[in-house]
C-alpha cells in the first residue's frame, strides 16, 4: 500500500465543510463505507491521513466534512467554511431543511510511550467497530501513521469520531463531529 503524506505539519491540514457531495476522483481512498438508516445516508472514506465523510438527509440535503492535507484540490462551490487546524477549535451551523452540525477538534502531542499506547488502543478498539486504516512508517522501524474513523449512526443524528496519527512529529488529530436531522 503507497503511504500517504505523514509527515506534514499540522497547522497545514485543512477542514472544509461543504453543503455538497465531494467528488471521489480527487481522491486516493484506502478505505470506505457506506451506511443507510431511515433518515439518512452516509459515506465514509479514509483518504490517507485524512478523510471525507458525507451526510445525505431528506429533500437532497448533504454536507460533507473533509481534512485535507495541503495542496490538495477541493471545489469552491458549495464551500459552507474553511480553515486550517492552528488549535483546539468548536465550530457549530444550522442549514436549512433541519440538519445542523457541530465539530471540535484538536491537536496533541504525546511523548513516544503514550503515542505507542495510544495506537495499540485504538487498534484494539477498532477490531470491533469504525474504519482502521494503518500505512507504512516512513522510517523502517518507525511508529506507523495511522487513520481511525469510529461511528455511531442513530436514528435522527450521527456522531463521528476521527483519530489520525502523525508519527514524524508524535501527534494525533482528534475531531468528534455530530450530524442532526432534526
Amino acid at each position: 500500500m503507497e503511504s500517504p503524506r505523514s509527515n506534514v505539519a499540522i497547522g497545514e491540514l485543512m477542514f472544509s465543510l461543504f453543503q455538497r457531495p465531494i467528488h471521489p476522483e480527487l481522491f486516493v481512498i484506502y478505505a470506505n463505507r457506506h451506511v443507510r438508516t431511515e433518515n439518512y445516508e452516509v459515506q465514509i472514506w479514509i483518504t490517507g491521513c485524512s478523510h471525507v465523510i458525507s451526510v445525505f438527509g431528506q429533500d437532497d440535503a448533504c454536507l460533507s466534512e473533509v481534512v485535507s492535507a495541503p495542496g490538495q484540490l477541493l471545489p469552491q462551490r458549495g464551500l459552507v467554511e474553511r480553515f486550517q487546524f492552528t488549535g483546539p477549535k468548536t465550530h457549530k451551523c444550522t442549514l436549512r431543511r433541519g440538519l445542523s452540525y457541530m465539530t471540535d477538534f484538536q491537536v496533541e502531542k504525546m511523548s513516544e510511550n503514550l503515542y505507542r499506547q495510544s495506537h495499540v488502543d485504538l487498534e484494539r478498539f477498532a477490531k470491533n467497530r469504525g474504519i482502521f486504516v494503518k500505512f507504512p512508517p516512513s522510517e523502517d522501524r518507525g511508529p506507523e501513521p495511522f487513520c481511525y474513523v469510529d461511528f455511531e449512526a442513530r436514528r435522527k443524528e450521527l456522531h463521528v469520531h476521527t483519530f489520525t496519527a502523525y508519527p514524524e512529529q508524535l501527534t494525533m488529530v482528534k475531531t468528534q463531529s455530530l450530524f442532526d436531522f432534526r
